[in-house]
Formats: structure tokens, sequence, C-alpha cells
């Protein structure tokens, strides 16, 4: 369990990854703060659940308008609540968009990770820090990758995943800071964005069942991924920052698979044929492709203790069903039914 009295700061609270761990953090007794962008609507739909008015007694979660292209808030958020450790898993982190928009993804996913260092350092607080790196990085660098292969990044996104994993490390190194890279494989769950591909595919699979939808327009389907469970990786990062001493990890299932097997599981499981509803656009195919990525990570099952048991099936079944379940159909049941299996005293919510 957390110290009492222990305060984390959370980039990026409001999307998958940050609203679990806000609720990981919750559990353990932390005092949780999340920046949170300005905007004319609600954007905080993955946390409503465990929000509470500052107001009320016993709050400890706290949100805090900010952005990472704005040294100046980050600066006033770091002085005014002195927190123990910093996720900063904020980003621009969608890899085909950063082709579109490649200025603005090196402003918020690069520079802003330097600006958030460069604030840590100046306060001189003994702050842990945690870096979103991501196993994009590594490219076009065969498989299987671990902490020492080298980075061939091939998007945008990667290029600047890659500028903050080296700032991070150089100011571990110049300053003494404890900054610590999470190089994490792809993680899923029913709370990832709805533009991301496997979202994109069992949200349309809901859809076709309820009858609103007859197509889902997809891109490169040969391309092969090491997909886990998102909530096993973030109780991982919590781990990432108990350690002794900084360092980089590799997270991820070891397994590869592609966006085709994704698919053809996900369609499957509820009884429709893929060929019947998934056509190509060749508009979501990126400039450059990274073929096939999966995790070693050898070092983080010695040093974290990483036991991921939520397998690629798994995870397919449970997104299908959550997904199922939100276009208010019957789902199938058999991936509700796992998570209960495998985690009867879960820290998280329903999805």
């Amino acid at each position: 369990m957390a110290k009492i009295g222990r305060k984390a700061l959370i980039t990026g609270i409001t999307g998958q990854d940050g609203s679990y761990l806000a609720e990981l953090l919750l559990s353990k007794g932390y005092e949780v703060h999340g920046i949170v962008r300005r905007a004319s609507t609600f954007n905080t739909s993955r946390i409503n659940h465990i929000y509470k008015d500052f107001h009320e007694a016993g709050t400890k979660l706290f949100l805090h308008y900010g952005d990472l292209s704005d040294s100046e808030q980050i600066s006033n958020i770091i002085y005014n609540i002195e927190p123990n450790e910093v996720y900063h898993l904020g980003a621009q982190s969608h890899v085909r968009v950063s082709f579109d928009t490649p200025t603005y993804t090196g402003d918020v996913t690069a520079l802003g990770t330097t600006r958030l260092l460069e604030v840590i350092r100046r306060s001189c607080l003994p702050i842990k820090f945690y870096q979103a790196s991501s196993s994009e990085m590594f490219g076009s660098s065969p498989p299987p990758q671990n902490e020492q292969t080298p980075f061939r990044p091939r998007s945008p996104y990667a290029c600047a995943k890659v500028y903050s994993y080296f700032m991070a490390g150089n100011y571990r190194d110049g300053y003494s800071m404890f900054a610590s890279n999470g190089i994490l494989f792809n993680h899923e769950s029913p709370r990832r964005g709805e533009t991301f591909v496997t979202r994109k595919v069992t949200r349309a699979i809901a859809a076709i069942k309820a009858g609103t939808q007859r197509h889902v327009y997809l891109g490169n389907l040969k391309a092969k991924r090491d997909w886990g469970y998102a909530p096993e990786y973030v109780d991982a990062m919590w781990r990432i920052l108990q350690q002794k001493k900084p360092g980089d990890f590799v997270l991820g299932t070891g397994e590869t698979h592609s966006v085709q097997e994704f698919v053809d599981e996900a369609f499957e499981y509820v009884g429709l044929k893929p060929k019947d509803h998934v056509k190509i656009d060749r508009r979501y195919f990126r400039p450059t492709e990274v073929d096939e990525l999966i995790a070693d990570a050898t070092k983080a099952k010695d040093r974290l203790g990483l036991d991921l048991k939520v397998g690629f099936g798994g995870l397919v079944k449970v997104m299908v069903d959550a997904d199922m379940r939100a276009a208010g159909l019957e789902p199938v049941g058999e991936g509700d039914k796992l998570l209960k299996r495998v985690f009867p005293k879960r820290w998280w919510g329903a999805d």
C-alpha cells in the first residue's frame, strides 16, 4: 500500500491508461491529481465514475486545467501540488494522425516531455517521473524487441516518443533525477479510443449486430502487434516507480497477432463473417509501416514481477462484450466471465 499522504500527478488522466491508473492509485490511498485540457465540452467520460466535486469531504481526485505546450501552466501545477510521483501519459498518441499533424505531435509529445522534466528539475522536489514510451519506437527493428533493441522509428509519433525517451534518460543521468521509461507494447481495453483499430472493430461489430451499421473500413490488416490488457500494464507502471533505482522496462506479452487475426477473432466471437462486413480503405494506411512487434519482457518479469493474465483471445472477448453492452445488446459473456475469474477483486470499475 502507498504511504499516507502520497500524491501523484497524471498527465493524460482522461485517456485509457490515465483513467485506469487513477483508479489504481486511489485504491492504494494516493491523493491523485490530473491535468485536463480546457474545452467547451466535458471530456472526462472515462473518469466520471470516480470523480467527486472537490468541495465534498474525503475527495482524493483533483483535476487541473493545463496543456503540455504551456510551460507556465505545468510549472504552476507542479509547484502547487508538490507531487511525489508524476506519470506522464499525455500525448498526441494516434500514430496515423501523427503523419497529418507532425508539428503538433512533436510539440506536445516530444517537447511537452521536456517542459515537464525541466519544471521538475527546477522545482528541486524529490519527484519520481514515469515516461510513457512506446513499442512504436522500435519501428523496423526485427522482433523480439527488448531494452537493448535499437530504435528505428517509422512515424512522427514514434520519433517524438524516441526524443522523450532519451530526454528522460538524459535528465536521469545529468541531474540524478528518478526518471524511468516504460516501453509499453500495444495494450487495449473497452476504454480504448474509438479511432484506434481494435476499438474501431469492436464498436463496429456491436453496431452491425444492432443493425445501425453495415461495414467497417480498415487499413493494413497484415501488421502484427503484441496486444495485452491495459489495466495490467497500468499496474506495472506503478511498480516501475516503486523500484529503488530508476530504469527502463519493456512491457508486453511476448506474442504477436495480426490485425487480420484480431478482426477474425472478434467477428467469429459473435457469429459474423468478416468478409461480409470488412472493407479496406487506403486512407488508413500509414506512409511508413511497422510490420511486426513482439516484446521480450524478461527484465520486467524478473524485477517487476510482471505476470500478464489476459491473453489475446480473452482481450478480444472482453472488448466485444463491453461494446455489445454499450450498444444495448446482450453480450456473449465469455469476456465478462474471464475478468471475474482472473480478477475477482479488481480495483477498477466496470467499463
